[in-house]
């Protein structure tokens, strides 16, 4: 009999990609899984879940607005109505198990889950684990994490080391260099610098960008600068007319496989989906990681891998007095950079995907 899986959460690709790594597995172990996303209305998942090819409700729910306490004033009643809907959610779908990826749409629906007593598992992709998760930690059959030491969060027994899924055609980077290059218009001869600060972009690693493409020039280094959609347009302007053939300066990286293979070293945040990648793609990176995170994530993802030599860690404040320099210094140590790449490469756990969707399906009996 077919397995029948919810599959909840999402508000940024972070989240969303995981997601759909694993539904993807469920499908590839056994195709007559049904499975149905829930999220949250107005966040991306609402998008990018139906052009994967999958069903998705949305829940009325959003996070604590900490910059506006007016705008917190609903969201009691949203967290009722949320709870409502996903009560009458798991009641018409009627799920074997169901999984939390994280996001706002997850805490509803994973509490509302072991209410009505259907098992499910919790998908906890940083170091450090959120409060909703703690909290929900309890009453989960599997919690599958991606760092050690995750014990300090959750119940010892309840945990399996998976790593956190990646878009294996992301990380396909094997002999694309060359190809890399050439899509960007750039040498095959050069050092090459990527940075990206995401989907929507990362104001810092603008600015720094900004200021220091100068030295990127005078050093002979080469930049794919991915900008985010929010920046695209103005640091087109401040650039001007005249944009160095060393510099290719992208809104969004359609192919981030040939992105990563073209580069020598990578400039980043430190999300947990984006580490999980760096792990297999195995090229020195720093990151900055943002602070406008909840309970400073991406720090904490940052420092698990400083503390063994497998990444350069420069402090959102810092970024503009230190991070050109640390990056043109690295991008021409080679020995260096084989040392992080062989570190961070060791960190890699490849099949997390179909290790969640194993034990997703053996806690939906």
């Amino acid at each position: 009999m077919a397995k029948r899986i919810i599959i909840s959460g999402g508000g940024t690709g972070g989240h969303i990609f995981p997601a759909i790594a694993i539904a993807n597995a469920l499908k590839r172990i056994d195709p007559s899984t049904e499975i149905l996303f829930v999220g949250a209305l107005g966040r991306m998942e609402m998008e990018r879940i139906p052009a994967a090819g999958y069903t998705i409700v949305g829940l009325d729910i959003r996070g604590f607005q900490r910059k506006s306490l007016l705008k917190n004033l609903a969201l009691p009643f949203q967290v009722i109505s949320s709870l409502m809907k996903a009560r009458s959610v798991i009641r018409d779908f009627k799920p074997d198990a169901a999984v939390g990826v994280g996001g706002y749409a997850s805490g509803p629906l994973l509490y509302m889950a072991g209410m009505m007593k259907v098992p499910y598992l919790i998908q906890e992709q940083n170091s450090y684990a959120g409060i909703t998760n703690k909290w929900l930690g309890k009453n989960a059959k599997k919690i599958c994490v991606a760092f050690s030491g995750m014990s300090q969060f959750f119940p010892a027994d309840k945990i399996m080391i998976t790593g956190n899924p990646i878009r294996k055609e992301a990380v396909d980077i094997a002999g694309k260099r060359e190809e890399g290059l050439r899509s960007f218009g750039l040498s095959l001869d050069k050092k090459t610098i990527l940075v990206t600060g995401g989907s929507l972009g990362a104001r810092t690693l603008n600015e720094c960008m900004l200021k220091g493409i100068d030295q990127f020039i005078q050093e002979d280094v080469q930049l794919i600068w991915q900008t985010g959609k929010y920046y695209y347009t103005s640091i087109l302007a401040s650039v001007g007319d005249k944009l160095p053939v060393n510099v290719c300066i992208v809104e969004f990286l359609d192919r981030m496989d040939l992105a990563y293979a073209a580069a020598d070293v990578i400039i980043s945040r430190a999300g947990a989906g984006t580490i999980v990648e760096l792990y297999v793609v195995k090229k020195p990176v720093i990151l900055v990681p943002s602070p406008n995170v909840a309970e400073d994530h991406q720090t904490k993802n940052a420092l698990a891998l400083t503390i063994k030599n497998a990444a350069i860690m420069i402090t959102d404040s810092k970024a503009s007095e230190e991070l050109i320099n640390a990056a043109i210094s690295l991008v021409k140590n080679e020995q260096i950079c084989m040392e992080m790449s062989k570190k961070i490469g060791g960190m890699a756990l490849p099949d997390a995907d179909e290790q969640i969707a194993k034990e997703v399906l053996l806690i939906a009996g």
